[in-house]
């Protein structure tokens, strides 16, 4: 399992989001992901993306 991620970030562009956490749910597996230069973060269930985007 990896321990970063590569993906833009809406707020300020960077291009890799490091895991702040992971857990196995009876969904399946659930990571959070944050932005190492601001405050930004998102989860996954089973890579499934779950940030809402406008």
């Amino acid at each position: 399992m990896s321990l970063s991620l590569e993906d833009d970030c809406p707020e300020c562009g960077t291009e890799e989001f490091y895991k702040a956490a992971s857990t196995r749910l009876h969904l399946g597996v659930k990571q959070k992901w944050h932005c190492p230069n601001c405050d930004y973060g998102f989860v996954t269930i089973n890579g499934i993306d779950t940030s809402a985007s406008a």
